[in-house]
């Protein structure tokens, strides 16, 4: 699939006008975040090199290559909740079945989204694997959740200043918003009374962030198909 640094100009135009509004500061993303925490996501990506990812799908450079990259792992997030959506853990609460289902449906939206504005340089859709999830178990599913929202908040937190145009800043702030309030939420159902932790949190009130590399060396364990980020910009 070839890729394309910029989009053709009646995408352009049409992502302009779908997002208007400009962010006075590209600096916002940097300062906000999450580490990755929680089962085998921050264990398996810790020793990943760089090398890693220089051979198979490319996702592009400039703003193509860091909207493939959120797409990628919007891909990613969609296909977990939709797998736990299609056969609840037992014993799940109504309430915990309404909030699952809503943010099964925020990715969703969020991996459309992408899909829709990238349109021919798009990355294909990825193969996933959740074999070392355990969807029957609350803890499991609740531990994986966590760790997804965690990487995803921190993915977008760590690649937002890479952003040139203005325009998919306000998109990508706008998108880890929510991605944060579905970590808090899920933090919350594994420890009542709580949102966030110090593992994401700073003695600043600042979330954390990670690379594309960092983020991607980790969700590597649950993405089969080979990610080519050598292009993208740092």
């Amino acid at each position: 699939m070839k890729i394309f640094e910029t989009p053709d100009q009646e995408q352009q135009t049409e992502n302009d006008s779908f997002l208007s509004k400009k962010m006075q500061r590209r600096n916002f993303l940097t300062y906000a975040g999450a580490s990755a925490a929680g089962l085998a996501l921050v264990a398996a990506g810790c020793k990943k090199d760089n090398n890693d990812f220089n051979k198979g799908i490319n996702l592009g450079s400039g703003d193509i290559g860091i909207l493939n990259y959120a797409y990628a792992l919007e891909q990613l997030e969609a296909a977990f909740y939709t797998k736990v959506a299609a056969s609840f853990y037992k014993d799940i609460p109504s309430a915990e079945i309404a909030l699952f289902t809503d943010i099964r449906d925020h990715e969703i939206a969020h991996r459309e989204f992408f899909k829709a504005v990238l349109g021919s340089n798009a990355i294909p859709s990825l193969e996933v694997d959740f074999s070392s999830i355990d969807f029957t178990s609350r803890t499991s599913v609740l531990g994986a959740s966590k760790a997804f929202e965690d990487l995803g908040v921190s993915a977008y937190n760590g690649a937002g200043y890479l952003l040139k145009n203005g325009a998919y800043l306000t998109i990508a702030g706008k998108i880890v918003s929510v991605e944060a309030r579905h970590a808090a939420y899920i933090r919350d159902l594994i420890t009542p009374g709580s949102f966030a932790g110090s593992d994401v949190v700073d003695a600043n009130g600042l979330d954390k962030s990670r690379t594309p590399m960092e983020v991607l060396g980790i969700a590597k364990t649950y993405i089969k198909s080979q990610i080519n980020a050598s292009n993208l910009p740092s």
